[in-house]
């Protein structure tokens, strides 16, 4: 089973993969006009303003829930196992997949506001599967994106962040795994049940605290090793672009691990962001779009660059060749994940490194589980609008727990592929759609900043840009 798995991930995440998920951007932050860069004051106004309601969440909500799925594991274990397989150059390229993904954001969280609809007890609910089925008119690829999506979601990448968690409280504290199984099920128990509102609200207070603990002691990290921090930056675009001799060979797969980590990481193109975006009370579709933009480079450029610079800095990583052989051996006998971090924490602050990581491992990795449930919920939803099947929501929420427990005490190899299996598939169905369907949000981008010219607060009107099927805002007009 190990085997095929292994074997299915290499034709998911093949060259042909890597390629879309660049040339999806590029061309994104083209036809933007790189408004992921023009852009960025307005995305912090945004961020900052806005309500919550009775049917939505406020901007920083969705931001919140969004980025709860988008820091996690990957942030730590993931830029780890980048590095190691990739060499240092890969962070240079998670770097260059958070810019161009900031555009593909954009597209994909636009879309989820401008074809969200209310559910039955009133709240948003949004995502790919909306907009490919209403934007598209193809309901057979929207189911399919949903079960992908519920599958994934649902099973497989819960299992990756527990492995995470289970790992780090393990090497920190010595915790057994089927321990910190039983606690994450009892926590994650409590607030999925409790609906989209608590959600929201754990994402809200927690989120933010944990990611800004986290670059704070990072930064003390770079300042104790002030002295490296020059290296560090020029190893990594050497090794970004081939030119460090020892890491030569790594070329190739520092492009491929750094996007394919980047992506893992930040979700730009994955579908996962646009469930959060369409659950926000706005007035205009574009404010969430530029709202999930920003999003990616809080994960990337700020948490993923936090986890690189302690491990480079300190040096306290190793890299494989291609054939397995060691070109840095560091840390002989660590495995590519948590414990370069720990290892990075603990060589300048001794006796605290191996704790502080477990904690922020734990914090980052069980708001990603609540997250994946959330996405999980919003497409069985979908599949539920004209049939209501009730007990489909109460499989999700056992299978979610019992994949909890199953990633915490299985090998984090297999966890990882399975994860990775989830993410290829919903990035390959994602991009080709918002490829296809990228015209409406291209166009309420040129309507938002029209408006803002004008010196109004712009208001959607999907009739006046000739954009069908957007019934929400059609009723809500």
């Amino acid at each position: 089973m190990e085997a095929f798995l292994d074997w299915l991930n290499g034709i998911i995440w093949s060259k042909a993969l890597i390629a879309l998920c660049l040339g999806a951007g590029l061309w994104f932050s083209i036809r933007t006009r790189f408004m992921q860069l023009r852009s960025v004051p307005e995305m912090i106004r945004l961020l900052l303003s806005g309500k919550s309601s009775q049917a939505g969440v406020s901007s920083f909500q969705a931001l919140a829930i969004s980025l709860s799925g988008r820091v996690g594991i990957g942030n730590i274990a993931g830029v780890a196992t980048a590095i190691a397989f990739g060499g240092p150059g890969a962070v240079f390229w998670m770097w260059v997949m958070a810019f161009l993904g900031a555009s593909t954001s954009y597209v994909e969280s636009t879309l989820a506001q401008i074809y969200k609809e209310k559910d039955d007890e009133g709240r948003y609910r949004g995502g790919p599967a909306y907009y490919i089925e209403k934007a598209m008119g193809q309901k057979w690829y929207a189911w399919l994106f949903a079960i992908s999506t519920i599958v994934a979601t649902g099973f497989f990448l819960p299992g990756v962040q527990s492995n995470g968690i289970a790992a780090g409280l393990d090497n920190a504290w010595g915790i057994a795994p089927t321990v910190t199984a039983a606690g994450v099920v009892l926590a994650l128990g409590f607030i999925i049940f409790g609906g989209v509102k608590r959600i929201a609200r754990f994402a809200e207070f927690v989120v933010p605290f944990m990611a800004l603990a986290y670059m704070l002691v990072a930064f003390v990290i770079m300042v104790l090793n002030a002295e490296q921090v020059p290296a560090m930056v020029s190893l990594i675009f050497r090794s970004a672009f081939g030119m460090e001799a020892g890491f030569g060979a790594l070329l190739g797969l520092a492009v491929e691990w750094g996007v394919k980590r980047g992506i893992y990481s930040n979700e730009a193109g994955q579908g996962t962001g646009p469930h959060a975006a369409a659950a926000a009370e706005v007035s205009h579709p574009a404010k969430q779009g530029y709202v999930q933009a920003f999003s990616i480079y809080v994960d990337t450029l700020l948490v993923c660059s936090a986890t690189a610079f302690m491990i480079l800095s300190t040096g306290m990583y190793n890299v494989a060749s291609p054939e397995g052989t060691a070109l840095v051996e560091a840390l002989p006998g660590i495995e590519a994940g948590p414990g370069f971090a720990q290892a990075a924490v603990e060589s300048v602050m001794p006796g605290y490194g191996a704790g502080f990581v477990a904690l922020a491992l734990l914090f980052f990795a069980f708001t990603t589980i609540v997250a994946y449930y959330y996405m999980a919920e919003t497409n069985i939803a979908y599949i539920n609008r004209k049939v209501h099947r009730p007990w489909m929501t109460l499989v999700l929420r056992v299978a979610i727990l019992l994949a909890v427990i199953l990633g915490a005490v299985r090998s984090a190899g297999a966890a990882w592929t399975l994860g990775d299996i989830g993410v290829g598939v919903m990035a390959w169905l994602n991009i080709v759609a918002i490829l296809i369907l990228q015209k409406p949000a291209l166009v309420a981008l040129r309507d938002y900043e029209r408006q803002k010219q004008e010196g109004v607060d712009p208001v959607f009107d999907p009739d006046a840009l000739g954009i069908r099927n957007a019934d929400f805002w059609r009723r809500r007009d």
